[in-house]
């Protein structure tokens, strides 16, 4: 749909209204704006258009007009304006972002809180690995004359060990065989990857120590399986019973019940891949529940081949620009903050005549 200059300017102003003060927005407030020049008739007019394309609705026969969810996708699509964050407002979230350097959960955890403070809406952090991961190594371990230590070292640099019981008959030979097979057979390969074909080839080749084999496999299976999961913190829900459109109880309960690590790390703005700031407006997130909340996250790198993500949950009604702005500064802190500083070259890396 192709909307003249006019309508896009009245559109954009009863979104910036609404978001303002909860309130439908009638022609005459729109004509008594300084910036807009022309008539309560005339805008009258435009906001029926609006209204038969299904960009604006009208809740009472009375009274004016709303967004809908396709006019909030328009504005956030081509309409609205970049928001610049005031001196106050970095000073603020640089205050906030002053965390001491601690394990990547804790600090996630304390990031979706400081999020919600910061937008005054609930907020998810989570982290994910980047992609698909692999085991790089396997090292086994002699413990004892009755055990060994499996040790795996996955793709995104995590190293889970296991303690596991020899057979009788295997010996230390046996078992730098078996380390050798693993390596050879099992690295690089997604969990999906280990395949029964597979396994009953590196059963063949681990000789005495085959019946370690499926041992093997299923713990490396699960440290994948755990290593690829999201970790997903939630914060401020309660936030959402201050907003006007959650003043009815049944209403606010059904979307507080989905506001869970579940849900949020199943919507599509987490699931994929894009990178930089992504809204979902209303109907476009998957459980009915959020069906009138919208959703604005942003990824960023924590290195080690995991990646960060931060955002809201509010309103369809929420201060798109402002949010955004804030979370991607967040963003872009949270990535210097986890960035690893360049060593410098080795004397071997010079090159010739460099001091």
């Amino acid at each position: 749909m192709e909307l003249t200059a006019r309508q896009k300017k009245i559109l954009r102003a009863i979104v910036d209204s609404y978001i303002q003060t909860a309130e439908p927005v009638g022609s005459k407030t729109l004509a008594a704006m300084a910036d807009m020049d022309c008539s309560s008739a005339t805008i009258r007019n435009e906001m029926a258009e609006l209204t038969q394309m299904g960009l604006l609705e009208q809740p009472h026969t009375s009274a004016g007009r709303i967004p809908s969810p396709a006019g909030y996708r328009l504005y956030v699509d081509e309409l609205m304006q970049d928001y610049r964050l005031s001196v106050d407002e970095t000073q603020s979230l640089n205050q906030a972002m002053e965390l001491k350097m601690q394990e990547v959960d804790k600090v996630i955890s304390q990031v979706s809180k400081m999020v919600s403070k910061m937008t005054n809406l609930p907020a998810v952090a989570m982290t994910a690995a980047a992609g698909t991961l692999t085991v790089q190594r396997f090292d086994i371990l002699q413990a004892s004359a009755g055990s060994f230590i499996l040790v795996v070292m996955v793709s995104n640099e995590a190293v889970r060990n296991k303690l596991i019981k020899l057979p009788l008959n295997c010996t230390e030979q046996d078992l730098k065989l078996l380390a050798a097979v693993l390596n050879a057979s099992l690295t690089e390969l997604p969990a999906d990857g280990f395949t029964p074909e597979l396994l009953q080839r590196v059963t063949r080749s681990a000789g005495p120590a085959a019946s370690l084999v499926p041992v093997i496999v299923d713990f490396t299976t699960h440290v994948l399986q755990e290593e690829q999961k999201s970790q997903v913190y939630v914060s401020g829900q309660m936030k959402l019973l201050g907003q006007p459109e959650y003043r009815d109880v049944e209403k606010a309960q059904e979307v507080l019940s989905t506001l869970d690590s579940d849900a949020l790390s199943n919507l599509p703005a987490t699931l994929s891949d894009t990178t930089g700031t992504q809204i979902l407006v209303g109907p476009e997130n998957i459980a009915r529940e959020l069906r009138d909340t919208s959703v604005v996250m942003t990824r960023f790198d924590i290195g080690d081949g995991m990646q960060g993500l931060i955002g809201v949950v509010g309103p369809t009604r929420m201060d798109y620009a402002q949010v955004t702005a804030r979370l991607s500064y967040f963003a872009e802190n949270l990535g210097r903050m986890f960035s690893k500083p360049e060593l410098p070259p080795s004397p071997e890396q010079k090159e010739p005549g460099d001091e």
